[in-house]
């Protein structure tokens, strides 16, 4: 099947089946994914946090509204971004990219400093959005994926991202919540979304064509 053929299967999962587990293949290729995705400046100004503990899934619970689906997922994903950008964080990547492509360490000192002059200039929470709409194209990669892999997904923004923060000592390691992603597989006989039509805006209200 191709991505529009997975796409129309997949849809955002409302029962797990609490038996059946992903295959760590399975995980690491929903993952790649999301690392392979492109992102602004190259940056991947995010982490993944994968989380199977039933303890901590159980603590994340209430923090997300009560949603099922978090205590029945196989693995439950948090894609958390940059608190900020800093010059240091911009310099890490790019050192790390001139020494595995063997360039020189100023190959792209101006383009470097460009992007500082913007990016260290701007108030926290600007750049902060922006660090959220890089996650969020690495987050539809592992949705993607996931359809591929006929593994199902629920993409989630119904958390209390302070709390999450607080529970996983997110602030500490300088990052904040942005989405998450519990993974598993549907349990179709009790799922009461599974078998309804998938509805989208009319494609000819959808798509504006300008000549």
């Amino acid at each position: 099947m191709g991505l529009l053929e997975e796409s129309k299967w997949r849809y955002a999962t409302k029962k797990f089946d609490p038996s059946k587990k992903l295959d760590q293949d399975q995980v690491d290729k929903i993952v790649e994914a999301a690392y392979l995705a492109p992102t602004s400046s190259g940056l991947q100004p995010f982490k993944i946090l994968i989380i199977t503990n039933t303890e901590l899934k159980e603590k994340i619970y209430p923090i997300a509204k009560n949603q099922q689906q978090v205590i029945d997922c196989s693995h439950f994903l948090v894609f958390a971004g940059w608190d900020n950008y800093t010059e240091e964080r911009i310099d890490y990547i790019y050192h790390l990219i001139t020494s595995e492509r063997d360039q020189g360490k100023d190959q792209y000192k101006p383009y470097t400093d460009y992007i500082k002059s913007i990016y260290l200039s701007r108030p926290e929470h600007l750049n902060f959005e922006h660090i959220a709409r890089q996650v969020y194209i690495a987050f539809a990669y592992s949705i993607a994926m996931a359809a591929e892999l006929k593994v199902d997904a629920t993409p989630m923004e119904g958390f209390n991202n302070e709390a999450l923060d607080n529970l996983l000592n997110l602030h500490e390691q300088g990052l904040k919540s942005v989405v998450v992603l519990p993974l598993g597989y549907r349990d179709a006989e009790n799922d009461w979304l599974v078998n309804l039509k998938k509805v989208r805006h009319p494609k000819n209200e959808f798509v504006m064509e300008i000549n």
